[in-house]
């Protein structure tokens, strides 16, 4: 079994508040967040772009580890990840995660590469933990 770990603080309530978060691999140390980071696009991050990173590289990980499976030896895959935050009610929900793949990998079948990709999204760990409308754009080239 693997444990990471993150951190937050939030000093102050509300939207005058100010939060700084953390990663266990020092990565990401004390990066502002907020109120202004998550709404009004102040420099700092916010959870929902942590989602995307983990996302995307959760998913183009498990895609690269069973494109090997099935016998592929090299390729590029490159993973944007675009997380939608929405009202709900008195508050908000993640409701979806868009993929979008950009891959090369030689000699591959594209039906077969399309089934990889589906498989690996439906798969990776982050998709799994999800409760979201997760959709994959992939492009062979």
């Amino acid at each position: 079994m693997t444990v990471r770990k993150a951190s937050a603080k939030y000093e102050g309530l509300g939207k005058s508040g100010k939060g700084h978060v953390s990663l266990g691999s020092g990565v990401l140390d004390n990066q502002p967040y907020g109120f202004n980071t998550r709404f009004e696009n102040e420099p700092g991050t916010n959870p929902e772009e942590l989602i995307a990173a983990a996302h995307a590289s959760c998913f183009t990980m498990a895609l690269s580890f069973a494109l090997a499976g099935a016998g592929h030896a090299d390729g590029t895959l490159d993973t944007d990840a675009a997380v939608t935050l929405e009202k709900d009610g008195d508050g908000f929900k993640v409701t979806k995660s868009a993929l979008t793949l950009r891959a090369s990998v030689p000699d591959i079948d594209p039906a077969e590469f399309d089934r990889i990709a589906q498989e690996a999204k439906a798969n990776c760990p982050i998709s799994k933990l999800l409760n979201a409308e997760i959709s994959l754009d992939a492009t062979l080239i």
